[in-house]
Order: C-alpha cells, then structure tokens, then sequence
C-alpha cells in the first residue's frame, strides 16, 4: 500500500498520539478507522435525508408502502 504525507494540526497530532498510547495501534491505524468511521456517518446521515424526503412526499411514501407489502407477501414462507 503506497503512503502520502498530511499536514495536521499540533493539537489533532497529540490526540492521534494519545490515541496510539492508549490503545497500541499504530497512528495510520488510528487515521485508517477515524476515516471509516467518519464514511460510515455521512453514508447514514445522506441516508437519513433521502428517507425523510421520501416520507415527506406523501404519493412517493405511499408507493414505497405499497411496494414493501409486495415484497412481504412475495418473501413470506408458506405454512408447513
């Protein structure tokens, strides 16, 4: 994996620095799931957004209820 060199600031330095003490990762590794971490947020944040934009559009809302109770009915296992 190649490598890049950041600039950050004195005071996120010490936190990545404390960070790496306390818990024994490397700082890349530290960065590394701060990121992932971070990606996950705003996924499910722009997420968050789309579905309340769906919710408030009542003939949209309406479609997505309808189209769930069919995929319900269509993943629903017979009696036995």
């Amino acid at each position: 994996m190649g490598s890049t060199t950041i600039r950050i600031n004195a005071e996120a330095k010490g936190v990545l620095d404390r960070l790496a003490v306390e818990t024994g990762d490397r700082p890349q590794a530290i960065l590394g799931k701060a990121l992932a971490s971070y990606e996950r947020e705003l996924f499910l944040k722009r997420a968050n957004e789309a579905f309340g934009k769906l919710r408030a559009d009542k003939r949209e809302w309406a479609a997505e209820v309808r189209e769930r109770a069919l995929w319900d009915r269509a993943s629903a296992h017979p009696e036995e």
